[in-house]
């Protein structure tokens, strides 16, 4: 995933949240997120 940009993993990730995609799709952003040290951009999932 490293060929995307941060803002677009970001919008990614939140798209799928909000639209309650398949667990492990949104687990894999969150990693990938993790791993790029983007953690405080992220917002707290319930």
């Amino acid at each position: 995933m490293q060929s995307i940009s941060d803002e677009f993993l970001l919008e990614a990730y939140f798209s799928a949240v909000d639209n309650k995609l398949d667990p492990l799709f949104i687990q894999l952003l969150e990693e990938e997120i993790h791993r790029r040290d983007l953690n405080q951009n992220k917002r707290k999932v319930s």
